[in-house]
């Protein structure tokens, strides 16, 4: 089983990672989170980049939560990913939604990106 924890190495950062994620990335959507993402082949962990949008949501404390619970989510389900994946998630609902629904969402976007 792999470590269930959610380390910097597994962060995505930088503007050439993140435009690259843009530029050829592949896309798909489940429920409340869209997501981007491009294989990047090698056996280096997966990296990912959660993004709750300001027009959607004014509150900081709302984005927090939010993306908070999408790392959560992802966290306790890397294991169905792989390594050599780089993601990109976005909350594209109006609402706050609970935890579990963003949890079936997550499980059903990692099933496809795999």
């Amino acid at each position: 089983m792999m470590d269930a924890s959610l380390p910097k190495s597994e962060r995505l950062s930088g503007k050439t990672s993140v435009a690259r994620l843009f530029e050829r990335g592949k896309g798909h959507v489940s429920g409340c989170i869209r997501c981007k993402y491009l294989i990047r082949g090698d056996e280096d962990p997966s990296r990912i980049v959660v993004s709750v949008p300001k027009r959607s949501f004014k509150r900081a404390v709302k984005r927090n939560l939010l993306k908070r619970r999408i790392r959560e989510s992802y966290r306790l389900q890397k294991a169905l990913l792989g390594p050599g994946v780089d993601i990109l998630f976005i909350y594209q609902s109006k609402e706050v939604m609970p935890f579990d629904v963003i949890f079936a969402d997550m499980t059903s976007l990692l099933e496809a990106v795999k």
